[in-house]
C-alpha cells in the first residue's frame, strides 16, 4: 500500500537537510535550543554577547561614578568610596574575562590542599554513596582502561575523578556555567589525548573510545547534579510539553503527512519498538546513551516508512514520522532530556554525523508540536477546537486508538481461546464420528460371524488316536497273541 501518493505534501512538516544546518554557514547541524546555531557558533555568540554586556556594564559604572563624583557634596568621602566601587567592578570584569583562558589549566592543575590532619581527625569525611548506574559505569570504564597502556589509563582516571569532584563542589554555578565547564573539559581532554606523551601510540579507535568513555563515566556520576536542576524551569516545561502532547493524541498520521500504515502487524510492532526507544531515553544517564536511544528509534522509523510505502524511505518523510511517534509515545521529561543532551553531550557528536542529524530532527519535532495549530493540520478552527476539547474524534480515530499492553494481551488471549474452542469442537466432532464408525464396524463384524456360523455350523468330531506299536501292552490287549520274535537261523 503506497501511502505517500494518498495525501498532499504539507510544506511545514518537511525540511530539507540544508534547513537543519547552522545558520552561520559553518557546515554543522544547528539546534533550536541554540537559536539555529551549532554548538561552536553558539558559544562564540554567547561570548560576544557576554563581552558586550561586560563592556556595557563598565560604561554604565563609569557614568554612575562620574555622576556621583559631580554631585557629591563631600569630595573627600566621595574620593574614598568611588574608586573602591569601580575597582571592585574592574576586578570582577577581569575575573570573568580570564575565566575561559584559564579553563584548561584549571582542569589539569594541582588539586586543592589537603585539610589539616587535626580537622580530619575531628570530622571524618563522609563518602558519597554511588548509585548502581554509577558503579556499572565505573566498572565499564575500568574495563576500558585495561585496554590502554598504564600511563594513559592512570591519567584518564585521574582527570575524570578530579573533574567530577570539581563539579560536585561547584554548587553555586548556574547550569549554563556548569555546561560551559563540561564542554571545556571535553575540549581540553581532546587536546590532551592528542598531545600528551602518555597517549602516544594509541590508535584512532582508542582515541575515539577514550572520549566516549570519558563522557559516559563523568556524566553518569554527575547525573543527579546536572539533570533537571531545581533552580531551572525544566520541570515546569516538562509538564507543559507532556500536557500538550496528551491533548494532541487525536492526531492521525495523515494529518501530518506521515507515511505510516498502522494496519500492518509488522508496522505496529516497529511502532511499539520506536515508542519504547523514546521512553527509554529517560532511563539512561549519559548523553551518549540517550542519543543511542534516539538513533535506534529513528532507524525503526525508517523501517516503518519503508514497509508502509513498499519503497526505500527518504529523509523528507522522517520529520512527520518522528512528530507522530513523539505524540504516540509521550516520553517522560522530554524537555529535560533534550536540554540535558544539548548542554552536556560532546558537541562534536551533535554537530555532525548520524546522531547529530537525528537529534536535530527530534528537536524540530518538539518545536513543531509546541506550535501546532489548525492551519498546520489543514483543519478548520472549529474542528481543531472540538478535537482539543475532546468533544469529537477525527474520522478513523477510534480504530487507531492506542491501548495498553494489558488490554492488548487480553484481546490476544481471547482470540487464542476462541481458536482453541473451535479446534476443540472440531476434535470432538471427529472423535464422535470415529466412535460411531468403530461401533458400526463392530456390529458388522459380529453380524458376519453369526452369518458364517449359521451357514456352516461347527461340527466337532472325535479325533483319531494313532496306534502306538512300541508302547507297553495294556490290560485291554492281554488277549492278543504275543508278537512274533525273530529267530536266528544257523547255517
Amino acid at each position: 500500500m503506497n501511502l505517500s501518493s494518498s495525501s498532499k505534501k504539507k510544506r511545514g512538516f518537511h525540511m530539507k537537510e540544508s534547513e537543519l544546518m547552522c545558520k552561520n554557514g559553518c557546515g554543522f547541524y544547528g539546534n533550536v535550543a541554540w537559536q539555529g546555531y551549532c554548538s561552536k557558533c553558539w558559544r562564540e555568540v554567547c561570548q560576544k554577547s557576554r563581552q558586550a554586556q561586560i563592556e556595557s556594564d563598565a560604561l554604565l559604572a563609569r557614568k554612575i561614578a562620574d555622576s556621583e563624583r559631580a554631585h557629591s557634596l563631600q569630595p573627600a568621602s566621595g574620593q574614598s568610596n568611588e574608586p573602591l566601587t569601580f575597582d571592585k567592578f574592574e576586578e570582577k570584569k577581569k575575573q570573568q574575562s580570564s575565566t575561559r583562558s584559564k579553563a584548561v589549566k584549571t582542569f589539569f592543575g594541582k588539586t586543592a590542599k589537603s585539610p589539616n590532619k587535626e580537622m580530619v581527625g575531628q570530622h571524618p569525611p563522609m563518602e558519597r554513596k554511588h548509585s548502581t548506574e554509577s558503579q556499572k559505569a565505573m566498572g565499564d570504564f575500568m574495563e576500558f582502561l585495561k585496554m590502554l597502556n598504564r600511563p594513559a589509563a592512570q591519567d584518564l582516571n585521574k582527570q575524570c575523578r578530579l573533574f567530577v569532584e570539581k563539579i560536585q563542589r561547584a554548587t553555586h554555578l548556574s547550569v549554563d556555567e556548569q555546561s560551559e565547564m563540561v564542554q571545556d573539559f571535553y575540549a581540553a581532554m581532546g587536546e590532551r589525548i592528542k598531545s600528551h606523551v602518555a597517549f602516544k601510540g594509541s590508535s584512532q579507535d582508542q582515541l575515539e573510545g577514550m572520549l566516549d568513555n570519558i563522557e559516559k563515566v563523568i556524566m553518569t556520576r554527575l547525573y543527579r547534579t546536572l539533570f533537571c536542576p531545581p533552580y531551572t524551569d525544566d520541570e515546569q516545561k516538562d509538564l507543559a510539553v507532556q500536557n500538550r502532547i496528551r491533548r494532541l493524541r487525536w492526531i492521525l498520521p495523515a494529518m501530518l503527512d506521515a507515511v505510516i500504515d498502522e494496519s500492518s502487524p509488522r508496522v505496529r510492532e516497529l511502532i511499539e519498538r520506536a515508542q519504547t526507544d523514546l521512553i527509554e531515553v529517560n532511563s539512561r544517564r549519559a548523553p551518549i546513551d540517550k542519543l543511542s536511544c534516539i538513533v535506534r528509534c529513528s532507524k525503526n522509523i525508517f523501517k516503518i516508512i519503508s514497509l508502509s510505502q513498499d519503497a526505500p524511505a527518504s529523509a523528507d518523510d522522517y520529520l512527520p514520522a518522528i512528530i507522530y511517534m513523539v505524540l504516540k509515545a509521550n516520553p517522560p521529561q522530554l524537555h529535560s532530556n533534550i536540554q540535558y543532551i544539548t548542554r552536556f553531550a560532546n558537541p562534536s557528536r551533535l554537530m555532525q554525523g548520524e546522531a547529530g542529524y537525528y537529534f536535530t530532527n527530534a528537536c524540530c519535532a518538539i518545536s513543531f508540536i509546541e506550535n501546532l495549530d489548525a492551519q498546520s493540520l489543514s483543519l478548520t478552527q472549529e474542528e481543531y477546537d472540538s478535537y482539543m476539547a475532546g468533544e469529537a474524534v477525527p474520522p478513523g480515530g477510534l480504530s487507531q486508538e492506542p491501548i495498553c499492553d494489558g488490554l492488548r494481551l487480553m484481546y490476544a488471549n481471547l482470540t487464542s481461546l476462541e481458536e482453541l474452542r473451535g479446534r476443540q469442537d472440531r476434535l470432538m466432532k471427529s472423535a464422535k464420528e470415529l466412535q460411531a464408525e468403530m461401533t458400526a464396524w463392530k456390529d458388522s463384524v459380529i453380524k458376519q460371524v453369526d452369518d458364517v456360523l449359521r451357514e456352516k455350523p461347527l461340527i466337532i468330531r472325535r479325533a483319531k488316536v494313532p496306534a502306538g506299536l512300541d508302547t507297553e501292552i495294556s490290560s485291554t490287549s492281554q488277549n492278543l497273541p504275543a508278537p512274533l520274535v525273530p529267530e536266528v537261523v544257523n547255517k
